[in-house]
């Protein structure tokens, strides 16, 4: 059942694209001129010289060869993220050879541009290495960049899945703007061990009530087979944001690998590449499909489903790659209005599989649209506006078809309509006060723990909050502050490991709050934590003014972050300097340069740009 094309826009959707679109004005307008620039109609290869196009071609097949030399088809950049390592981009080994198989079918040549990292923040959480985290998206988008250089191509397959790989290919891919990107996902893993049961255990493991085989045991239950990991993180927000944004083939986000129909949208990716390059007949350059409309969309189902607050960071890194500029309180006030209309953990109990299978991504727009809470004439890599993604892909004797989406949920504890949503609101808020500015997820608390006002006590890594925990010393109502872990101080390490230990303390009676200048992982949301604080502590920001024992209060409801300080005693505090934290090893050192460079959370910790 498609959305009606006759339901009106909502106001609020449409004052806030508009406010986009005004103060992006000049960055906008300078950006689409670069890409009409760099565009041309006769195929990427004809500014070649002989001696560069024979080196495009040099280790190219008979038939290869001879289409690349003839500047007639058009030849496709595959960008990917594959490591074996990583159950998110395993799958993705034999892509390449599907989308080269499907491609040539289609009348063009695909070539392996280049490979980019893909560091997963499941194995670095608490480690040196989360340190390269979020810089690794900059990294990520310089090496698409470096990928796409050689300036031979019509196109970009976005081989990708995981936190900071999907934005930084877009980030990345969107430099070279005037050419047409799809996004190619590789889908999640099997469910395992339910995530109610894993987060039992996590805390029990904090409290020290079980040992580290049983914990084991429970994480290799969770995470146990190729595919993402089926919590609703950063990663399945990914997935669901290049839906939304019209990148994808619609309603491949959460297709499992390993499977004819995960095969064939594969293929089907690189056959529409090819048409909608500007050799083919239907141009559709990414730069001018990532548009307000695309970032208010992808804002919009990322609220609506209860998303990862990194993309809080993350969208606002990808708007600035287009010229526009978007920021917090774009996000707060759309979450006022964009209902919550899905349940998936943290937020609930099921997993991405359940989502999927009660409906997915394409009852989702299609609630949206016929809400009027997206732009349904948003540009897609699939043209007719958004209305391809509210139907679902399945293989009819081995023909790749769509059909509609179910016109009610299967399954209304983890899926609902608009008209019955879980929440009226998204759940993210941004709040403000004496500390700065900062967001907060409310969507997986209880109301309850919307407001929490307790003595701060103060820590300036999480390893000694863990330490003071073990201690004994932190059971009683309580503020945690962790300091200097924004972008300027450390990279902004994900702070995902607190979760347990706070959630401990809140499974004991206490009234507890996180306020850090840090980020909590895509798949918290239990604790009432107030992150993001910026400015930042290593820049002097307020929250370097706290000490133990003050009253902070932390108001979701009031969308409030308060210190209990007179102004004129907060401000002649002197601002706690970092200890001096390590900057070297495990890679550190090589990204002093970033650290230097990098500009604050709001601004989309962009180091690149």
């Amino acid at each position: 059942m498609p959305p009606s094309p006759a339901v009106p826009l909502h106001p609020v959707i449409r004052d806030i694209t508009a406010r986009v679109l005004a103060r992006s004005d000049d960055g906008r307008a300078s950006y689409l001129e670069r890409l009409d620039v760099a565009r041309t109609r006769h195929g990427a290869r004809g500014r070649l010289s002989c001696a560069n196009l024979a080196h495009v071609f040099a280790a190219s097949d008979r038939h290869d060869k001879a289409q690349l030399r003839g500047n007639r088809w058009p030849n496709l950049a595959i960008v990917s993220a594959y490591n074996d390592m990583l159950s998110a981009h395993q799958p993705l080994a034999h892509y390449p050879v599907l989308i080269k198989q499907a491609a040539r079918a289609a009348g063009a040549i695909a070539q392996f541009a280049g490979g980019v990292p893909a560091m997963c923040d499941g194995i670095t959480q608490g480690q040196p290495g989360m340190e390269l985290s979020l810089f690794s998206r900059d990294v990520i988008a310089m090496s698409t960049a470096v990928a796409l250089s050689h300036d031979a191509f019509d196109g970009v397959a976005c081989l990708g899945v995981c936190d900071k790989i999907v934005p930084g290919l877009l980030i990345g891919a969107l430099s070279f703007g005037h050419l047409p990107a799809v996004f190619v996902p590789a889908g999640p893993m099997p469910s395992g061990l339910p995530n109610a049961e894993k987060s039992r255990v996590r805390r029990e493991y904090a409290a020290g009530t079980v040992g580290r085989e049983a914990l084991l045991e429970v994480e290799a239950q969770s995470y146990h087979a190729p595919g993402t990991c089926t919590f609703y993180g950063t990663a399945n927000s990914n997935q669901m944001l290049m839906e939304a944004i019209g990148l994808h083939v619609p309603g491949s986000a959460f297709v499992p690998p390993g499977t004819p129909l995960r095969d064939a949208l594969t293929a089907y990716a690189a056959t529409r590449l090819a048409a909608i390059t500007a050799l083919g007949g239907d141009y559709r350059p990414l730069g001018r499909i990532v548009d307000e409309r695309a970032l208010v969309n992808g804002i919009v189902a990322l609220l609506a489903t209860g998303g990862s607050t990194n993309h809080t960071i993350h969208l606002i890194a990808i708007a600035a790659a287009a010229g526009l500029v978007v920021n917090w309180d774009d996000f707060d006030e759309l979450s006022a209005v964009v209902p919550l209309i899905a349940r998936v953990y943290p937020n609930g109990v099921a997993d991405v599989n359940h989502f999927h299978a009660a409906g997915g991504t394409g009852f989702v727009i299609r609630e949206l649209i016929g809400a009027g809470l997206m732009h349904s004439d948003a540009q897609t890599i699939m043209g007719g506006g958004l209305a391809a993604y509210t139907r679902d892909p399945l293989l009819i004797d081995g023909e790749l078809t769509w059909r509609d989406v179910p016109a009610e949920s299967l399954d209304r504890s983890v899926l609902r309509p608009v008209a019955d949503p879980f929440s009226a609101e998204g759940g993210t808020r941004v709040l403000r006060g004496n500390l700065g500015r900062c967001v907060i997820k409310t969507s997986a608390l209880r109301p309850e723990d919307h407001v929490v006002e307790a003595p701060a006590v103060v820590f300036d890594s999480q390893d000694a909050l863990a330490a003071a925990f073990k201690a004994g010393a932190l059971d009683r109502d309580l503020v945690a502050v962790v300091r200097f872990q924004g972008p300027r101080a450390n990279g902004m390490p994900e702070l995902h490991q607190l979760t347990a230990v706070l959630g401990a303390l809140m499974a004991r009676g206490f009234r507890v709050a996180l306020v850090t200048d840090g980020r909590m992982s895509g798949a918290s949301g239990a604790v009432p934590a107030a992150i993001h604080v910026t400015p930042e502590c290593a820049t002097g920001g307020p929250l370097a003014r706290v000490r133990d024992g003050d009253v902070i209060r932390l108001d979701a409801n009031a969308r409030t972050l308060e210190v209990r300080v007179a102004a004129d005693i907060l401000a002649g505090r002197p601002a706690v300097r970092p200890s001096a934290a390590a900057t070297s090893g495990h890679g550190r050192e090589l990204f002093a340069t970033l650290r230097g460079a990098v500009r604050d959370a709001e601004q989309g910790a962009l180091a690149c740009l």
